[in-house]
């Protein structure tokens, strides 16, 4: 629409033809721009062209198309046919065909998260529209979303308040919850500092004899670390191993056979289930909910126990992959999952009653669906299959202490 103006300011006599589906005027006096192209006699066709050919004696484009409104097959002559493309994100470290020269792009290094379409995701769209779940790293502009100049420069300046705060605090406090490196029980394995989203842990260095280095100012809390140390060399502060474990026994303490042990992330499922209750949506009251700051913190010992304790159903629930708070985090919960059901598998345990869900904040309604459904599974779970499964379990528990304390003995460098 505006290009249509502009043409007009410059050339009196072109004559402008738009092809479209929808035209949806949504800004601030686009509307009135909409009509006014049409004021200076710019026709709007509704329909897309099917076929464009050159006409061999005059150079003329013939643009073959059906107007929808008429149901007419027209035909239209032009000197210059223009495509109005979409905007899109610039791809990572690279070209459009992926061709890259192998440098880190800086969404690798300040560690940004994407949308589905590609543009950078905010750390949450109504509470931080400016913020990248990277604290001290906020956008403005179309790196964003596609936007017109006034909200770009609206953001920009969103952004630089966001910044000058930060930088005018002098001191910065950040959360508690952050991880804490057990040194003694470490092997050196370097799988924590390949997990966290933030790059905020130095990886080891076997042939230095070196621990790794946690850098509490970028740790953001997630437990992603914490829950993929196969050697439980990390700790989670204010969400520790033995406090969420003894929320399961509480949880199943009496009556296990009428509870759904369920581990919620805090931004997405467990607001979820607030929004199912402040909405008041009917659902039965057979859940129970362990708070983890992310899925990412649900450390699959903390299933086995459940089961181990007489869970009949267990639900491991967070943020859908495009929402994850802590930009890829949520990706290691799914494997680990995945991990967990072969295990059941394997074992003679029902994979189903091991469930996985995604629940965003705003997803009241399927939250309350969920739990109907999980309740009826529940349902069907027996006394003599929970007993089994405890079985099963004490006996394979058996087997991974011993198979522990055997590579314990072991040097670090092997």
């Amino acid at each position: 629409i505006k290009e249509t103006l502009l043409l007009d300011e410059h050339d009196s006599e072109t004559e402008s033809t738009v092809f479209y589906i929808d035209i949806r005027a949504y800004g601030k006096g686009f509307e009135d721009l909409y009509r006014r192209s049409k004021e200076i006699g710019v026709r709007y066709v509704r329909g897309l062209p099917g076929e464009v050919e050159e006409d061999p004696e005059t150079g003329d484009l013939i643009v073959h198309v059906e107007n929808t409104l008429t149901g007419r097959r027209e035909e239209h002559r032009f000197d210059l046919l223009v495509l109005a493309v979409g905007l899109v994100p610039r791809s990572l470290n690279g070209d459009s065909n992926g061709n890259g020269d192998g440098r880190r792009s800086i969404d690798d290094i300040l560690s940004l998260s994407h949308t589905s379409d590609g543009f950078v995701m905010e750390a949450h769209p109504k509470l931080s529209p400016v913020d990248a779940p990277t604290r001290g790293v906020f956008f403005a502009g179309c790196v964003e979303s596609p936007k017109d100049i006034k909200d770009s420069v609206t953001q920009a300046g969103a952004a630089a308040v966001r910044a000058g705060n930060l930088l005018g605090a002098g001191e910065v406090r950040i959360e508690a919850i952050t991880a804490a490196l057990d040194p003694d029980p470490c092997r050196l394995c370097k799988i924590c500092a390949q997990v966290c989203p933030f790059n905020a842990i130095e990886e080891a260095d076997k042939k230095k004899d070196r621990l790794p280095v946690f850098i509490e100012a970028a740790c953001a809390g997630c437990g992603t670390c914490a829950a993929e140390c196969p050697w439980d060399a990390i700790n989670m502060r204010h969400f520790e191993d033995r406090q969420i474990t003894a929320q399961v026994d509480a949880i199943l303490a009496d009556d296990p056979m009428s509870k759904i042990v369920t581990f919620a992330c805090n931004w997405c499922s467990y607001a979820g289930g607030d929004m199912a209750g402040t909405s008041r949506f009917q659902y039965p009251p057979a859940a129970r909910l362990i708070r983890t700051m992310c899925s990412g913190r649900v450390d699959e010992k903390f299933i086995w126990h459940a089961f181990r304790q007489g869970a009949p159903l267990v639900l491991v629930s967070g943020c859908h992959f495009s929402d994850c708070h802590y930009i890829d985090a949520v990706t290691w919960t799914q494997k680990r999952v995945e991990k967990a059901w072969n295990k059941m598998e394997r074992l003679g345990i029902r994979p189903e009653r091991l469930q996985l869900e995604w629940i965003s904040a705003a997803e009241g309604q399927k939250f309350a669906r969920v739990m109907r459904e999980l309740d009826d599974l529940r349902a069907q779970v027996t006394d003599e299959e929970v007993a089994e499964t405890q079985r099963i379990l004490e006996a394979e528990l058996d087997k991974t202490a011993k198979r522990k304390a055997r590579k314990a003995r072991e040097p670090a460098g092997v």
